[in-house]
């Protein structure tokens, strides 16, 4: 607010972040049902995943994404996914069979449009599993969450899924950045710009620069050599602490980092806290876990904030989720 060359628009997605906080008051006046949050998730994960899969092999588009970017809808698709598995903690009997639905596809629809940031997310997601895998007391659970890891593996092996050309390529992307052979692939733009960050975020480690700043910058070091031309096309650096590293100092990636960490505390604290409690409590606080990981994991290949789109759904689902464990918590200590 106080850089000279920082226009007012550049405030409008904080903005909308900050007033999402909204979301988290109407669901602590309003106490509307869980049921109602894990069908409309449910719901809006078997939908992209029907829609996707028919862009994918019905009209044979290489990379779709429904009506937005590939990687943003593969990793919300994934991201709601990861969610719906937590939900499995929620339902009883045979009733299970629907989150479970909504898990395969998330990760149907995440593997249709061929991203492959996500797959972090699902290696930090298996991990909080581990961990907290004595949460899923019944044995279907256990069956289904077993199930959607062994799917996932299998889709490499299954060569309509492109799984495995697209793991081939990322390889072959990063051999040929370090021997020099080719780096003007999906990788190597990335590495040249991870690389080209890391140069700039040197030069002023404190500041907070604009865009007409930091295309100068880069510029520079195209012309003196140092980085590929290519670098000047893309509009972000591909990774989402990098981003803020660069435009906002070591400050600015401090900030993003506690903003990330917070919510995750916020739920690590209540699973740590409520061992015996029922799953009112426990699913939700392990959905928003899985959406805080999910987040940060996409953010490594990609500046999954630089869409407004994915960007509210985080905030807003983060608040939902909030605010459904703690009208849990308040239902579990009332006389």
């Amino acid at each position: 607010m106080l850089h000279p060359d920082i226009q007012l628009r550049a405030l409008e997605k904080p903005s909308r972040i900050f007033f999402s906080v909204t979301v988290l008051l109407a669901v602590l006046a309003l106490r509307p049902s869980r049921k109602a949050l894990w069908a409309g998730l449910i719901a809006g994960t078997a939908g992209g995943a029907v829609f996707i899969c028919y862009q994918r092999w019905g009209l044979g588009i290489d990379r779709p994404g429904g009506l937005i970017n590939s990687i943003t809808f593969g990793d919300i698709a994934l991201c709601m996914g990861m969610m719906c598995l937590a939900a499995v903690l929620d339902f009883k009997g045979k009733q299970v069979l629907w989150p479970a639905l909504g898990a395969l596809a998330g990760l149907l629809g995440s593997v249709a449009s061929g991203t492959r940031g996500g797959w972090v997310a699902i290696l930090f997601a298996a991990v909080l599993f581990i961990k907290y895998g004595h949460f899923l007391r019944s044995r279907v659970s256990k069956v289904l969450a077993l199930l959607v890891v062994v799917l996932l593996v299998s889709t490499y092996f299954i060569d309509g899924t492109g799984t495995r050309g697209r793991v081939r390529q990322g390889v072959y992307d990063v051999t040929a950045y370090f021997d020099g052979t080719v780096r003007l692939t999906n990788v190597g733009v990335r590495l040249e710009l991870w690389k080209g960050g890391l140069a700039l975020a040197a030069r002023h480690p404190w500041r907070i620069s604009t865009h007409k700043e930091i295309r100068a910058e880069l510029e520079q070091e195209v012309a003196a050599g140092r980085l590929q031309p290519f670098v000047l096309e893309a509009e972000h650096f591909h990774n989402d602490m990098m981003h803020v590293l660069v435009y906002g100092g070591i400050p600015g990636l401090l900030v993003y980092l506690f903003t990330m960490l917070a919510p995750f505390l916020f739920f690590l604290r209540i699973l740590k806290t409520h061992e015996s409690a029922s799953p009112a409590v426990i699913a939700p606080a392990l959905a928003g876990m899985l959406l805080v990981t999910g987040y940060f994991s996409f953010g490594l290949t990609e500046v999954i904030f630089w869409s407004i789109l994915s960007t509210m759904f985080y905030v807003q689902m983060l608040f939902l989720l909030m605010g459904f464990c703690l009208n849990a918590q308040d239902e579990r200590i009332a006389p």
